[in-house]
C-alpha cells in the first residue's frame, strides 16, 4: 500500500530488483558513498583489513551472540583507534529498526566529521556500517542517514546505496523507511 506520497514498499523492492532478481553482495565491503562502507560479518572482523581501507568507525547493525549476528564489541577493537557503536538488531520484518535510525545518523555523522591532523595531512573519518552479510540491516541504517542528514528522499537514498551494493532491506525495514520518508515530507525535511 503506497503511503500519501506515493511511495510503496513494492515501489522500492522494484528500484531493488534490477531486471526481477535481486543478488546477493559481490564483496565482503563497498563504499557506498565516500568513506561510508556497507560492509559484512568477514571484513568488520578482520582488523587488517579496517585499517588498509583506514576505517575509523565501525557501526555493527547486529550485535550479539546467535548465528543471526555478528558477535563483536567495543573491546573486539581496543587498540585500534577504531570507534565503535552497536546495535542489536534483528533481521526480521517486525523488527522496529527506526528507533535506531537517528543514533546511527549521528554517529555516521560523528565519523565523517572526524579528522586527525597527522603531518600535514587531514585523514578523515571513515566508518564501516555493517551487519552479519551486509545486506538488509546496515544499508537501511545507511539509506536513513541519507536521508536524515543527507536531505534525500527513500527512492535517491536506496538508489545511491544499490548502486554500489548488492542490498535487499527486508520489507518491514523498507516499510519503515518509507514511513520515515513520509514523516521528513510532512515535517518539510525533504
Amino acid at each position: 500500500m503506497a503511503g500519501p506520497y506515493g511511495l510503496s514498499v513494492r515501489d522500492l523492492n522494484e528500484l531493488l530488483s534490477e531486471g526481477g532478481c535481486y543478488s546477493l553482495p559481490s564483496e565482503s565491503c563497498n563504499e557506498v558513498i565516500p568513506r561510508v562502507y556497507v560492509g559484512n560479518a568477514t571484513v568488520a572482523q578482520d582488523i587488517s583489513k579496517l585499517q588498509q581501507l583506514g576505517i575509523t568507525h565501525v557501526l555493527n547493525a547486529a550485535e550479539g551472540k546467535s548465528f543471526m549476528h555478528v558477535n563483536t564489541n567495543a573491546q573486539f577493537y581496543e587498540g585500534t583507534n577504531i570507534t565503535y557503536l552497536g546495535i542489536k538488531a534483528n533481521d526480521t520484518e517486525e523488527f522496529n529498526l527506526s528507533v535506531f535510525f537517528e543514533k546511527a545518523a549521528e554517529f555516521i555523522d560523528k565519523a565523517l566529521a572526524q579528522k586527525d591532523g597527522l603531518l600535514y595531512l587531514d585523514l578523515l573519518g571513515k566508518v564501516l556500517v555493517h551487519c552479519r552479510e551486509g545486506y538488509s540491516r546496515s544499508p537501511t541504517l545507511v539509506i536513513a542517514y541519507l536521508m536524515l542528514r543527507q536531505k534525500m528522499d527513500v527512492r535517491a537514498a536506496l538508489s545511491i546505496v544499490r548502486q554500489n551494493r548488492e542490498i535487499g532491506p527486508n520489507d518491514g525495514f523498507l516499510t519503515q523507511l518509507c514511513q520515515l520518508n513520509e514523516k521528513l515530507i510532512k515535517e518539510g525535511k525533504l
